[in-house]
């Protein structure tokens, strides 16, 4: 399951995070980092999938 979230965190990092922790600052951080960049957006959803 942990694959499916990192292949949809690397195609909508948002989603990814979603999936993994819902709706909360850590999703809020993500969606700031995917609109301030793609890639920080990538590396803080795979490290918040990987992390829990």
């Amino acid at each position: 399951m942990d694959f499916l979230r990192i292949l949809v965190a690397i195609l909508l990092p948002p989603l990814g995070v979603f999936l993994q922790v819902g709706i909360g600052k850590d999703f809020w951080i993500n969606i700031i980092l995917t609109l301030l960049g793609y890639i920080p957006g990538i590396v803080h959803a795979v490290w918040i999938i990987a992390k829990r």
